[in-house]
């Protein structure tokens, strides 16, 4: 009998292994606050911690993809496209003390028991939660059109801000006249994945203009982002490219 034990108590003990090795390596940088953790997930979906409170960005995954991590305080939400909402993960997860920040395009596809949880936010209008202000940044397709994989208006990019600083997460989008208008970024999550966003030049020239402390490139299957880190330091070296493994599994 204590052999089966030991065997059951082994077996359990490797698929605790199997599953918190899907989560990519996190990384620590340190601010004014204290540690802010920055958990890659997958694709387009990350945790932040710092000063003790969590937020999820675009949680898809299911609950075995955010085993370990802290329950959230906040739940960003960029866009209604799969890789961004799921609404089997949101239902999965503890998110019964959270606050989620939406566009009105998610808040319509959320069940409604959600409801009374959400906040929505069009491009350009801010709030605070949690002892962070959240402000929506247009994200879009350029031209801007109506048939486009992201039209104006549907979607919502974030800069979030605390006494740490300020981090920018560019959702799905192209070098818009928002995002090359940002100031003062201390972190930014920048997307760059054809033919739904932008390229690693676009994306590096957009970078160059509102020059963050640090950028993480993210969202960027397909793309060579030891090419965009390469563009961006050439010319403004002070810029401090950071490269996750975003696609570990």
């Amino acid at each position: 009998m204590k052999y089966t034990i030991f065997f059951a108590t082994l077996i359990f003990s490797f698929l605790n292994l199997e599953a918190f090795a899907q989560q990519p390596t996190p990384n620590k940088e340190q601010t004014s606050q204290g540690l802010l953790t920055i958990q890659p997930i997958q694709h387009g979906t990350l945790v932040l911690e710092r000063n003790g409170k969590t937020v999820y960005v675009d949680p898809v995954g299911g609950a075995k993809a955010f085993e370990g991590l802290n329950k959230p305080d906040l739940i960003l939400i960029t866009h209604i496209h799969g890789d961004h909402l799921s609404v089997e993960t949101l239902n999965t997860l503890d998110t019964e003390d959270a606050t989620f920040i939406t566009p009105q395009s998610v808040a319509n596809k959320l069940p409604q028991k959600f409801t009374s949880q959400t906040t929505v936010l069009g491009n350009g209008e801010e709030t605070t939660h949690s002892g962070i202000d959240v402000k929506a940044v247009a994200m879009y397709n350029l031209p801007p059109s109506e048939d486009a994989h992201h039209p104006k208006g549907r979607g919502n990019g974030y800069v979030i801000s605390d006494p740490s600083g300020k981090i920018y997460i560019s959702g799905d989008t192209e070098a818009t006249p928002e995002m090359r208008a940002l100031k003062n970024i201390d972190i930014a999550f920048v997307c760059m994945n054809l033919p739904y966003t932008m390229d690693v030049q676009q994306a590096a020239n957009a970078v160059l203009d509102f020059a963050p402390r640090i950028v993480y490139p993210y969202h960027y299957r397909g793309q060579n982002v030891q090419t965009f880190k390469k563009i961006v330091n050439v010319q403004n070296d002070a810029i401090d490219v950071r490269l996750l493994n975003w696609y570990e599994n």
